[in-house]
């Protein structure tokens, strides 16, 4: 039995269960200088079916050596399907997998030199901290001294020493983490796999766990494919953000790119809270100038991202995020009346809910604290949107338009 299947079985008390971007050269050095990008992990083509239920379509991947990559989208996407075929504990129906510009599409999980961290932590119940943390290297006949030595940088790094005699039953859920984290970094392998590690954590340790492994890729400068549905966690983490849906990449690039310019209405839907509004427009021009018109928004748009797009009369889906539409305050022109339903007090910013008087669609704005207090249910108020803010679609692909 393989040590990655080995962890998969082992249980504590708790329940177990795709174009690297490269940086622009300064200005003078020619195109020739550029180091090629080493990848560490590359998938192509990759397909996979349970039965006559098609999980992944034909997933391209491609990891650069020292990043953190972060599989995104919705359950049954496809995200920890992709993650299990990287790790060997699934098979490809078609396509290649490499590690290390090597081919292991068909090597077995031992064969691959990868660590994974579980959402079940996957600790050996009856074993102390120490022997969990070393219990992979002594399966692969590592020295004494060697795995000594690793034991005792992982336990400094993550600050296991008091707790290395333990047994996993004696551990908070944050704690037992950190161990299945130890016995991942003691390994060091090609590269790192978390399968949705944080899911069992509550939202306070969640966070700082989060932090805790960011930190810890920051030092180790460690290759990461990382899985989650929690786009904070995505956003936080990633160097480059893979958004999945139905088996298909829908979208990557850096997580701040991928938030303000998406790709598709998924895109800009799945990422965000509260989640972008899309309303039924169209393009009209007045005074020189484009606007969208649309259930109950008048608002100017960019020129210059959308460019030829903007045809008079054309129809478009209109997106705006919750976090760009706020008060009309200092001149700003009212794009919108909002009929406050609710106001959602959050401490250091507040969202108000509600209804757009001229057509009824639900509408949600972000305030600031202080004007919050002088909102109330059955107020009405003007919001305003930088034009640089508002995102058009088109209706029938759901594609967005310009830049």
């Amino acid at each position: 039995m393989s040590e990655a299947t080995q962890e998969a079985r082992g249980t504590d008390s708790g329940s177990s269960k795709t174009a690297a971007t490269e940086t622009p050269l300064p200005a003078g050095v020619p195109s020739a200088a550029r180091a090629p990008v080493r990848l560490r992990c590359a998938a192509r083509g990759v397909k996979k079916s349970f039965g006559a239920t098609s999980i992944l379509k034909g997933v391209d991947l491609e990891i650069p050596e020292g990043s953190f990559a972060v599989l995104v989208g919705p359950s049954g996407c496809g995200k920890s399907t992709l993650l299990r075929l990287v790790a060997g504990l699934e098979e490809a129906d078609e396509g290649t997998i490499t590690l290390a510009d090597r081919d292991v599409t068909r090597l077995p999980p031992r064969d691959r030199d990868v660590a994974m961290v579980f959402q079940s932590y996957a600790l050996y119940p009856h074993l102390s901290v120490r022997d969990n943390l070393k219990f992979g290297l002594e399966l692969r006949g590592t020295p004494k001294s060697e795995i000594d030595k690793r034991l005792d940088e992982a336990s400094a790094m993550l600050g296991l020493g008091p707790l290395l005699e333990r047994l996993p039953k004696q551990l908070s859920g944050g704690q037992r983490q950190r161990v299945a984290m130890g016995r991942a970094i003691v390994r060091r392998p090609t590269i790192f796999l978390f399968d949705e590690p944080l899911s069992n954590l509550d939202a306070a340790l969640r966070a700082e766990v989060r932090v805790e492994i960011r930190r810890l890729h920051d030092r180790l400068k460690a290759t990461t494919l990382y899985v989650t549905h929690d786009q904070v966690e995505a956003m936080t983490l990633a160097d480059t953000l893979w958004v999945l849906n139905g088996g298909l990449v829908e979208q990557k690039g850096a997580p701040l790119e991928v938030y303000e310019r998406p790709r598709t209405k998924f895109v800009a839907t799945f990422l965000g809270s509260p989640k972008m509004t899309m309303l039924d427009g169209v393009i009209i021009r007045e005074n020189g100038q484009f606007l969208a018109e649309g259930g109950g928004v008048r608002a100017v748009v960019d020129d210059d991202r959308f460019g030829s797009a903007l045809e008079e009369g054309r129809s478009v889906t209109i997106g705006i995020r919750p976090h760009d539409l706020g008060l009309a305050k200092n001149g700003a022109p009212s794009v919108a009346e909002l009929k406050v339903e609710l106001v959602e007090a959050l401490g250091s910013e507040a969202f108000a809910h509600g209804w757009l008087r001229a057509s009824g669609p639900s509408v949600v704005a972000r305030l600031d604290a202080d004007d919050a207090r002088s909102v109330r249910a059955g107020s009405v108020i003007h919001l305003a949107v930088a034009k640089s803010r508002v995102h058009l679609f088109d209706p029938k692909t759901g594609v967005a338009l310009g830049r």
